[in-house]
């Protein structure tokens, strides 16, 4: 699914909101994810999963094209941890 179809969904399931005002609520919650994620907070959404920001050490990679040697920066990634009910769905487990 991407978020049109997301945006799309919600609006048919709503039909007492205009697709602009549910775009912008969709957009809000992804950039206010991706704020909280950036300032290396973790955002938890209950029964669905968790986000948090691991941080990558430093290491010396390979260029797979030329077997050189390349130095590859510490960086940080974003990590999700599905929640118990959302793995549970998708194991067929319904509570």
């Amino acid at each position: 699914m991407i978020r049109s179809e997301l945006i799309q969904i919600i609006a048919d399931e709503n039909p007492h909101l205009f697709q602009r005002d549910v775009e912008r609520i969709v957009n809000t919650i992804f950039e206010e994810i991706t704020e909280a994620l950036a300032r290396g907070e973790r955002v938890e959404l209950r029964g669905f999963g968790a986000f948090s920001v691991k941080k990558r050490d430093a290491r010396i990679g390979r260029n797979p094209r030329t077997g050189e040697s390349v130095r590859v920066e510490e960086k940080a990634v974003p990590f999700f941890k599905t929640g118990k009910l959302l793995r549970d769905r998708l194991n067929g487990i319904e509570e």
